[in-house]
């Protein structure tokens, strides 16, 4: 059922993101970092594209904010993306020490946030954001029902 609420734009921009990026062949996954409430970066997945097992939109995003704030560290930043991030990419928001996760969709296959591997819970986690989860879950779905449906 949808939510009564009206969708963040940050979750909006990552679900263009995400139609941008199943328009290039990539499996539709789209990412933004903010920072005080304002979009800062974005990325859409790129591994097809890049020929990078590494360019998930998170990454992208995270990169990108890292390279505008001339900062590795991202602590007063959030990011939003359409789908629970993956282990490496929870492992690159903690080393990131990003603030907030928003995602759209729980991933029980490869989930590496409250599914899987869940990276924050571990002990040697060194930095625990805030996770928010299930924002706009039907619409993350039903793109990416379409894109795997289509390659069948």
């Amino acid at each position: 059922m949808a939510s009564p609420f009206p969708l963040p734009d940050p979750m909006r921009r990552a679900l263009a993101l995400a139609r941008a990026a199943e328009q290039a062949g990539e499996v539709p996954i789209g990412a933004v970092v903010t920072r005080g409430g304002q979009i800062i970066a974005e990325g859409e997945n790129r591994n097809r594209r890049d020929n990078d097992p590494t360019a998930h939109a998170e990454i992208v995003a995270i990169r990108a904010a890292a390279a505008l704030l001339n900062d590795f560290r991202l602590a007063d930043c959030d990011l939003w993306v359409t789908l629970e991030p993956c282990a490496m990419c929870a492992g690159a928001i903690s080393h990131a020490r990003i603030a907030r996760v928003y995602y759209a969709l729980s991933d029980p296959k490869g989930g590496g946030v409250e599914q899987g591997a869940r990276v924050f819970a571990q002990r040697q986690c060194l930095h625990k954001p805030e996770i928010y989860g299930g924002l706009a879950e039907e619409e993350a779905a039903s793109l990416l029902r379409g894109f795997f449906a289509g390659r069948r």
